[in-house]
């Protein structure tokens, strides 16, 4: 059996992760975000076969003002996967969600990663660090493994 890692319990629109709380599921949906009925559809379809939180993809300010349709039309919590533009996840804290993934790899400056953690903060919205091979920072030693880059890349931004 594998012994879990003792960590954090952290919420996410009232579902426990962490900590000794039992493992939830999380998907993504593959509609467009703006497409507020087939997202809505979906996620009502992941919930039905045992999802208990849920990504969707925010491109623009579109997808980012559909959130607020999508979260009063949905019970579980819905999470928002921000690339690049950091006013994104700005508009969608605005809009509702529950959590937030972001890749400050592709964000870049690290005041825009300031000022949406005080802003995700300020709501008691967690964010989650994601990372990956595309977005690496240079200055990492190249000839160490993928996954050790990616491990320190997330690491320097906690």
């Amino acid at each position: 059996m594998i012994t879990r890692r003792n960590s954090k319990i952290i919420q996410i629109g009232g579902v426990a992760i962490g900590g000794n709380a039992p493992i939830v599921v999380q998907s993504m949906t593959k509609t467009d975000t703006r497409n507020t009925k087939a997202t809505i559809l979906q996620i009502k379809e992941l919930e039905e076969a045992g999802c208990e939180l849920v990504r969707v993809a925010v491109p623009d300010k579109q997808a980012a003002a559909a959130i607020r349709c999508i979260r009063n039309d949905i019970s579980i919590p819905l999470i928002a996967d921000i690339h690049f533009d950091y006013r994104l996840a700005l508009d969608a804290i605005d809009s509702g969600v529950d959590g937030l993934r972001i890749n400050p790899g592709n964000i870049g400056d690290p005041e825009k990663i300031t000022t949406v953690v005080k802003a995700a903060k300020a709501k008691q919205i967690p964010i989650r660090i994601g990372v990956n091979a595309g977005s690496l920072p240079s200055d990492i030693d190249p000839d160490l493994p993928v996954a050790e880059r990616m491990v320190s890349a997330a690491l320097r931004e906690i």
